[in-house]
């Protein structure tokens, strides 16, 4: 019959499109003619899969030979059709059986020796093969993400000559079976060595507790980094489907995360310079930016006024929704993008307010970079003000205040996860009035404070949010005077805003 079907997967975001390879030999001139809205790359596969079936031992078909792509209406990419296009030749020469690839999809770019070199974005392939009870047949030097998919049957080869005797049954691989791995203990997180910060640690426990977004406003060297750096250790470790979500943002990408970090939240701190597209992905093919990669992690902004307007207002959809939809002309992606927003600010453009060396205007002009509709999405705003006693950190005793806090913070975090089954942060405003009931008088003390402080919608939504998150940590089921207090009392940049434009 001269047609061979080889199933392998296309990419479309993070999702893996099944492909039908179909590859048919006819007579007539010899050429080889590829279908179904190829780019480059895929088009130029002809001439690899040519010379690698030649130097694996095999006579190249002198037939015309015909190449389909289905479905059409996806856009193809890359070398990952290679290995499927040149296992469809072999079969509608009559070298294999068609029945060989049974339950089997594959994957792979062939080199011209013959060699399997390994694809990017193979992670969400394998999610998928898993999901429908495939066998993927991919390259050796993909293993490693193949290992992390819970009940995958994988066999890798680093040569075509290889598969082509394994599926012949002359010389078989091994059928190998991915098993979740054992979710290792989490870290004790350490600040004693940051000294003082009191309330910033506090801030920090509330944030890691309700997955707030936090802002620190405070002059130069006052430790704001170092506390940054410290968030992720107090944060729930990842769930093996979300540690499976963020590695195939980070697959798609080209890069591979550390394995021993495989259940630790992301932290991706972009250098101020980073442009919009760099934030949220982009590119000819759409490709997952750093809040992508933050995903189930923290995404940390230093020097936040550095970065451009643009760039900043692009966070706001992504932070509202959990998500961004990257259109191209080439197609269209949509990756999530469900990160904690940490940032951090000096109050002044040289460095603290103190110094004298900025006007009222400067100072105005600096600040007024931060757009008022990116601020009403940050929960929390702390002050992190100068030490009042300058000393050495304290040397360790082998307790630390960190540890304290996380205790705290895993016991709030199993209370949100038993009464709504996410967190805090991420409630709706219809939930709102289910999940945080307020009593007369502390619902008239909210309404008075909100209507003194101008408080946008969103901001006071925001506010009733984090003072649910206090009552938590407090292991108290109603939300109090006090921890609505303490909620308002995390608008410190606010407060600076209102403060330079009074003056």
């Amino acid at each position: 019959m001269g047609l061979g079907i080889v199933y392998t997967r296309g990419v479309a975001g993070i999702n893996a499109p099944r492909v039908k390879v179909e590859v048919h030999l006819s007579n007539g001139l010899p050429s080889f003619k590829l279908v179904g809205l190829a780019e480059t790359a895929v088009q130029e596969a002809k001439e690899r899969v040519r010379s690698a079936l030649i130097n694996s031992g095999f006579e190249y078909p002198a037939r015309r030979i015909t190449v389909n792509l289905a479905p059409a209406e996806i856009p193809k990419s890359g070398g990952r059709y290679d290995l499927a296009i040149a296992l469809g030749i072999l079969i509608a020469m009559g070298l294999l059986e068609q029945d060989a690839l049974t339950n089997m999809e594959v994957a792979g770019e062939l080199g011209l020796n013959g060699e399997i070199r390994p694809v990017v974005g193979l992670l969400p392939v394998a999610m998928r093969c898993a999901d429908a009870r495939q066998t993927l047949l991919a390259p050796h030097d993909n293993e490693a993400e193949l290992q992390l998919i819970d009940g995958l049957r994988y066999i890798v080869s680093g040569k075509l000559l290889s598969v082509f005797l394994h599926l012949g049954g002359q010389q078989a691989l091994p059928l190998q079976h991915s098993t979740q791995r054992a979710v290792p203990p989490q870290a004790a997180p350490r600040w004693d060595d940051i000294i003082g910060q009191q309330q910033a640690k506090r801030a920090l426990t509330i944030a890691a507790a309700g997955r707030h977004n936090l802002l620190m406003v405070g002059p130069a060297g006052t430790g704001k980094s170092l506390l940054a750096s410290r968030l992720v250790s107090l944060l729930p470790v990842l769930s093996h489907q979300q540690a499976l979500e963020t590695a195939a943002l980070y697959s798609v990408k080209g890069e591979l995360r550390d394995t021993t970090q495989w259940y630790t939240p992301p932290f991706r701190s972009p250098h101020h310079t980073s442009s919009a597209i760099a934030l949220t992905g982009g590119g000819t093919h759409p490709q997952p930016g750093e809040v992508s990669l933050a995903h189930n992690g923290v995404l940390f902004l230093d020097e936040l006024p550095e970065f451009g307007r643009k760039a900043l207002d692009v966070l706001r959809e992504p932070l509202e929704t959990g998500d961004i939809c990257l259109s191209r002309a080439s197609g269209q992606a949509r990756y999530p993008a469900s990160f904690q927003l940490l940032a951090a600010m000096n109050p002044s453009p040289t460095g603290d307010i103190d110094d004298g060396r900025s006007t009222t205007q400067q100072v105005q002009r600096y600040l007024s970079k931060l757009s008022g509709p990116l601020l009403d999405r940050i929960d929390l705003q702390i002050e992190v003000r100068r030490p009042e006693h300058y000393s050495f950190a304290k040397p360790p005793s082998g307790a630390d205040s960190a540890e304290q806090a996380l205790k705290k913070v895993t016991n709030a975090y199993a209370i949100q996860l038993q009464r709504q089954g996410k967190y805090n942060a991420d409630l709706s405003v219809s939930e709102l009035r289910v999940q945080c009931p307020l009593d007369t008088e502390t619902a008239d003390f909210l309404q008075r404070a909100a209507t003194k402080l101008k408080l946008s919608m969103r901001v006071f939504h925001r506010t009733i949010k984090v003072a649910r998150t206090i009552a938590d940590l407090n292991n108290q089921h109603a939300i109090s005077i006090e921890h609505i207090s303490e909620a308002l009392g995390y608008r410190a940049l606010d407060t600076l805003i209102r403060q330079f434009n009074s003056s």
